[in-house]
């Protein structure tokens, strides 16, 4: 597996040149740029202002893991989860000429008074159909086990069971809710098969289970990205130097 952070929030003040430039001295592999930074890397980005990007990328040790939206698809107001739809495949149209190879949806929670299994319904058939669109693309959609009650992982699988499409995968965001008895183990292999990207926390916190985590995904071969999703520093490249130490140290040590 690869170590990546992600700009929210650690990196959310730095420019591109200086989001490349740092994380490859600091030995990190990959970035997911979070909508919104200061890396203003968005839609509203022109053919060769694209091409510029993904130039600096091919240029780079560190590769491009993702592009991280905010878009969601729980709202009661069809009009709103349009919006959000179209929306996506803007962002999903912005990730392949930049060369990136998913782009992070997720949903958040539920509305006051709404019906839950309605709601995951709605937002699994919203996620069909952006997981079709990005197929054509070349780009997969992946879903944030994100919000209150939609972070709960057999929601979040029923929403991915709803969706229905080979190309709709999982953002696995190591969340609290993942821990039944002091084990992630239960929730995990409810979407396991459908992990394409991975969020970390502090790895100092005690209370989740790292060392489980990544001998799961380690079991499963995965060889995706791990991205930091840790709050801002007044000193971040310090922070991120323990990061990656940490990190190196939960990875399972292979048997000779």
């Amino acid at each position: 597996m690869q170590l990546g952070t992600i700009t929210y929030n650690i990196a959310k003040d730095w420019d591109l040149p200086t989001i490349l430039k740092r994380l490859a001295t600091l030995h990190y592999e990959g970035v997911e740029l979070r909508t919104t930074h200061a890396h203003k890397v968005e839609v509203g980005l022109n053919k060769d202002e694209r091409k510029e990007i993904k130039k600096m990328f091919a240029d780079s040790p560190v590769a491009l893991a993702g592009l991280g939206s905010a878009f969601e698809y729980q709202a009661v107001d069809p009009e709103v989860v349009r919006k959000n739809v179209e929306g996506t495949k803007e962002y999903v149209q912005l990730a392949h000429d930049l060369g990136s190879p998913g782009v992070k949806v997720r949903p958040n929670g539920i509305p006051k008074g709404a019906d839950l299994d309605a709601t995951l319904k709605r937002i699994g058939h919203a996620l069909h159909e952006v997981g079709e669109y990005a197929d054509g693309f070349g780009v997969e959609i992946r879903v944030e086990v994100h919000g209150a009650i939609t972070q709960l992982v057999p929601n979040l699988a029923k929403i991915i069971a709803y969706a229905d499409h080979p190309n709709v995968y999982v953002c696995w965001n190591s969340n609290p809710t993942d821990v039944v008895n002091g084990s992630i183990r239960e929730n995990f292999a409810l979407v396991a098969p459908k992990i394409r990207e991975v969020h970390l926390r502090d790895l100092f916190d005690e209370a989740y289970p790292w060392t489980e985590l990544f001998a799961l995904l380690t079991a499963q071969q995965y060889d995706g990205f791990t991205l930091a999703e840790i709050p801002e520093s007044s000193d971040p490249e310090r922070v991120l130097r323990y990061f990656r130490a940490l990190w190196l140290a939960y990875q399972p040590k292979s048997k000779s």
